[in-house]
């Protein structure tokens, strides 16, 4: 289960860094709203998935309150999953 929430580890902080740095300044640049609405369902579904995984496998990986509170609060920081991922989630 582990390998899974680094998959959606990984692609949450893809999907956010597209939408923060293609998809909104291609909305407030052109004014074409088209890339958001494609990326930010998606997003969205891996954020809520992310947030689940991780509240689901902390007895299993044994973060402490301190770490739990760094992996829930890295979903929100562009780049933060990666962070996880690298710190967290090694094999």
């Amino acid at each position: 289960m582990v390998i899974f929430f680094r998959l959606i580890a990984f692609l949450e902080g893809v999907s956010y860094l597209l939408l923060l740095f293609v998809a909104v300044p291609i909305k407030y640049l052109y004014g074409d709203p088209q890339y958001v609405k494609l990326l930010g369902m998606p997003h969205g579904l891996l954020f809520l998935a992310y947030v689940v995984l991780a509240i689901w496998l902390r007895p299993d990986i044994k973060w402490n309150q301190k770490d739990f509170l760094i992996v829930l609060v890295a979903s929100i920081i562009p780049f933060g999953t990666f962070y996880v991922e690298k710190k967290y989630l090694k094999s």
